[in-house]
């Protein structure tokens, strides 16, 4: 049974060049939390920026002591900035939240409502996703879909980070090491009782993504490289089926030439034929590449991110 007494609520955000969104976060947070009568502290990271985004969150901070500002030492990446956030979270709920305001802090009460019920990760689920083009979209809509094919764990469609989840949940999340973090599938590895709220997804307040096409693709071959080795199956079962074929036409050269001679084969088909086998070769260690270079990075065992100073208030 969870205590009624007011839980403390950690409200989690990676910061990279949001000067114009900072104050305004903070404004509509407050009054959702306080309103709801929560205890609430907002853990601030900032991953690099190189406008206003910290002096905005120092100042912040001066103001409020339940704002904590961390900042990091270099831009780490948004997955390490979330990391560094969750390690510094001190709440009974932690709620990572996106700087940008399309995801809305009015509905953390409901969130904090569905774990009183007993729920210890609580998914904010999008219904509409307002001010993003139709590739942006399109891609979401088609990365879930492919790594829920490729993977062992089922990620929410249409979930992105904002979710809430008990400080058991989080202290199991803390407990993987891994350096190259794709968080939301640790968010699902992790398992325990899971609900759903919803929600309209609002335009973007202020500045621009630093997403685009090739940040998404990077990101996509993260998550499905972190949490399925079916690209590995598929380098192999391409390589068997690529054997079986060349065993095939090997044997019907081998008849050809047995009834009706040995013709000379033309300069088309032997280019033809080195140039599809070379490519499937590269094309499986690429495969195998991604995977090297993965287990590379995790046997140097460096951090995943260095806080250069911190203010707490404290």
């Amino acid at each position: 049974m969870i205590d009624l007494i007011a839980p403390l609520v950690s409200v989690v955000v990676p910061f990279h060049n949001e000067t114009d969104n900072v104050r305004p976060l903070y404004v509509r947070l407050r009054a959702a939390l306080d309103g709801a009568d929560l205890r609430w502290e907002l853990v601030c990271v900032n991953d690099g920026s190189r406008d206003g985004t910290l002096t905005a969150l120092i100042s912040l901070q001066a103001e409020d002591a339940r704002v904590r500002v961390h900042d990091l030492s270099r831009n780490f990446g948004k997955e390490a900035a979330l990391t560094a956030a969750l390690d510094q979270a001190m709440g009974d709920v932690v709620v990572p939240l996106d700087a940008d305001l399309q995801d809305p802090p009015e509905i953390i009460p409901e969130m904090v409502a569905k774990w009183r019920e007993g729920f210890d990760v609580v998914n904010a689920v999008r219904r509409t996703r307002r001010g993003e083009g139709r590739f942006k979209r399109a891609s979401a809509f088609l990365f879930y879909r492919v790594i829920n094919r490729l993977s062992s764990i089922e990620i929410p469609h249409d979930t992105g980070d904002f979710r809430l989840m008990s400080r058991t949940a989080v202290d199991a999340l803390k407990l993987m090491p891994e350096r190259r973090r794709f968080m939301k599938g640790m968010f699902v590895w992790v398992g325990f009782p899971t609900t759903s709220v919803f929600y309209h997804r609002a335009e973007r307040r202020a500045g621009s993504t630093s997403w685009n096409a090739w940040g998404l693709w990077n990101f996509a071959l993260e998550g499905i490289t972190s949490f399925s080795q079916v690209p590995l199956r598929v380098a192999s079962y391409f390589g068997i089926v690529v054997a079986l074929i060349s065993t095939i036409y090997a044997t019907f050269l081998l008849v050809r030439t047995l009834l009706f001679g040995n013709p000379v084969s033309g300069y088309p088909s032997i280019m033809v034929a080195v140039l599809f086998l070379g490519g499937a070769q590269l094309m499986a260690l690429g495969v195998i590449g991604e995977y090297i270079g993965r287990i590379y990075e995790e046997t140097k065992q460096r951090p995943v991110y260095i806080i250069r100073r911190s203010w707490t208030g404290s």
